[in-house]
């Protein structure tokens, strides 16, 4: 039974949809959704509840994923599948490039025409976004959004719950420089990495 329930119906949760589809692993994919039922709320036909139903469809569905912007609440939603049974797959576009030397931790989605370099290590719930480059021996932290066409440079680390921003570089000591030149951001903290590649197909 490889089932999958995509945990929010919006932006994220399309491209989880499409590039879960995309895998051909998965012979069901549903969404739950806090809009769901609600009045003036057009749902496409995947939404089958909201997402306090999770743990009563445990029986249906083997695999869960949390697909929301706010890092903090995707990360959450990991843990409250994990401990309601789900298994937390990895979803891969076929036309992105991961080297069989990186780890890519569980709830994490990399799209299509990303790149993840040898030894790189991408944490859990993150997401790896078209064109995005994670380069050799880079850190990309739990719940990270690298966009679109960003890059982490080889050896870079990404603390958790960041989000790089579209163009944006980031190299070593957590800067990030604008592929345009201007201004720089510092970031300071640590990237936290628990590597767990639990996809089971």
């Amino acid at each position: 039974m490889s089932n999958l329930l995509i945990l929010g119906a919006g932006q994220y949760g399309a491209v989880v949809n499409e590039t879960a589809q995309a895998m051909g692993c998965f012979d069901k994919i549903s969404f739950l959704d806090d809009s769901f039922g609600d009045d003036n709320v057009s749902c496409c036909e995947q939404v089958i509840g909201k997402i306090d139903e999770l743990e009563q469809l445990r029986s249906e569905y083997e695999y869960a994923i949390p697909a929301i912007g706010d890092a903090d609440i995707r990360l959450s939603l990991l843990e409250r599948a994990e401990s309601a049974g789900y298994r937390i797959p990895v979803i891969i576009s076929p036309r992105a490039y991961v080297s069989p030397s990186a780890q890519i931790s569980k709830g994490s989605v990399i799209e299509p025409l990303a790149g993840v370099h040898a030894n790189a290590i991408v944490g859990k719930a993150a997401y790896i976004s078209m064109g995005a480059v994670v380069n050799h021996n880079a850190v990309v932290g739990d719940g990270c959004h690298v966009d679109n066409n960003a890059m982490v440079m080889s050896g870079a680390e990404v603390p958790s719950r960041i989000k790089v921003e579209p163009g944006a570089i980031v190299k070593r000591r957590f800067n990030i420089f604008n592929m345009n030149g201007k201004g720089d951001i510092a970031i300071d903290g640590t990237a936290h990495n628990e590597y767990n590649f639990d996809v089971g197909m």
